[in-house]
This record gives structure tokens, C-alpha cells and sequence, in this order.
């Protein structure tokens, strides 16, 4: 199972919200998920971002691969950057 984490669209019709998500690569968009893990809303000024950080460094951690849009998403909250030490931490040790 090739896990990815993509956002989910929510919110109305020329309002969009979105839920970030760990989803089989295979399931549709807005179709079930196997954890949320945070929101995006890109309508305020700045964008709301709220993720949960240990969560979405678990799933980085254990495979799983950000889409495009999720992988700048992490970088502007800082999750990359925690990620590549992280990796760097168990690689050295």
C-alpha cells in the first residue's frame, strides 16, 4: 500500500477548505482516509496552517510521501526541515 499525505477538499462552493490527510495513493480525493492530521485554509490573510506536528513526522517517517502541495505546505511550518534532522539523527546514530 503506497500511503500518501494530500489535502481534502471541504468547505462550500467558491470556498474551499482543506483537511490534510494520510490516504491510500489508490483512494479518490474525498473519499475515506486513514488519518487527519491537520487543515489548510488558504482564504485568510495570512493562510491558517494547523498540523499535528508528531503525527505528520510519524507518517514521514514511516514512508510516507507528501504531494506536492502538502510538501510546501509542511516546509512553510517548519515540518521538513524537523523531518531531515530527524532522519539525519537516526542515519549518524
Amino acid at each position: 500500500m503506497a500511503t500518501r499525505i494530500r489535502l481534502k477538499r471541504t468547505g462550500a462552493k467558491k470556498q474551499p477548505h482543506y483537511r490534510i490527510v494520510v490516504v491510500d495513493q489508490a483512494k479518490p480525493r474525498d473519499g475515506r482516509t486513514t488519518e487527519e492530521i491537520g487543515y489548510y485554509n488558504p482564504r485568510t490573510d495570512p493562510a491558517t496552517i494547523n498540523i499535528k506536528e508528531d503525527r505528520a513526522l510519524h507518517w514521514l517517517m514511516v514512508g510516507a510521501q507528501p504531494s506536492d502541495t502538502v510538501r510546501s505546505i509542511f516546509k512553510r511550518a517548519g515540518i521538513m526541515e524537523t523531518f531531515r534532522q530527524a532522519r539525519q539523527s537516526t542515519k549518524s546514530g
